[in-house]
């Protein structure tokens, strides 16, 4: 599909086989799972499909859904919890571009992945993650009005990617962390306009099954690759103090 002409008006990035990082990010990022990676959507997975929204009224703020998305586009990763990092364009969030995720992972380790963004208009925004990303799917950022109030979504299509992460949905650890972050997310983007907000989450089973032809997927796990990856990075940084 080609993309429209104008972004106001909605623009889907262009289809790609693998993905690259084009905005290279700064050196304290660590940069790995990204690229050359395919996209997975939630039939690539391999756990149980789960929908998922997160949901806060910005009651008293008097600023439109535009407003919000705006905002939100622009200074995306600056909501996030403490110790996660966004690592995208410098043009906030744009249709096609590629982003570095830094995640504070269980044990103190960071978790590198990433993921694409598929969409944006005035009113939401997209994504889709790469193989080893601890879920498969897309999550949609909105903001609409309701009741004359406006408020902001988050919603997520998504099943766990491998094996070993739907080892962790079934024990509650991912789903956990996933509803945490997204809640402080929400609770900080509520914050900027002045707002103590309540966050909603509701959460639905969409598919009971696994797809045990995925379970290979567990050769890209994020997770894993982060950890092994995590040794060489301490090394590099003591020479290069030392040096």
């Amino acid at each position: 599909m080609e993309p429209e002409e104008n972004p106001q008006q909605g623009t889907w990035a262009r289809p790609v086989d693998r993905l690259t990082v084009a905005n290279r990010p700064p050196s304290q990022a660590i940069n790995l799972n990204v690229d050359g990676r395919e996209l997975t959507g939630p039939l690539q997975g391999f756990g149980q499909m789960w929908q998922k929204s997160y949901t806060v009224r910005l009651s008293g703020a008097g600023v439109t859904p535009e407003q919000v998305v705006a905002t939100w586009k622009a200074r995306f990763g600056d909501f996030w919890p403490r110790g996660n990092r966004f690592y995208g364009s410098l043009q906030g969030i744009t249709p096609g571009d590629v982003a570095v995720l830094n995640l504070a992972a269980p044990g103190g380790l960071p978790l590198s992945t990433g993921v694409l963004v598929i969409y944006a208009d005035d009113n939401s925004f997209s994504f889709m993650t790469p193989q080893g990303h601890m879920f498969a799917g897309m999550i949609t950022f909105s903001a609409y009005e309701e009741d004359g109030t406006t408020e902001a979504e988050v919603r997520a299509l998504i099943r766990a990617s491998d094996p070993i992460y739907e080892i962790g949905c079934r024990l509650g650890i991912v789903h956990r962390l996933e509803d945490n972050f997204w809640r402080e997310t929400l609770e900080q983007l509520a914050a900027h306009f002045g707002v103590n907000g309540q966050v909603q989450i509701q959460t639905s089973r969409v598919d009971d099954k696994v797809q045990w032809r995925r379970a290979g997927n567990v050769w890209h796990n994020a997770a894993i690759r982060s950890a092994l990856y995590a040794p060489l990075r301490a090394l590099r940084l003591l020479l290069r103090r030392s040096g």
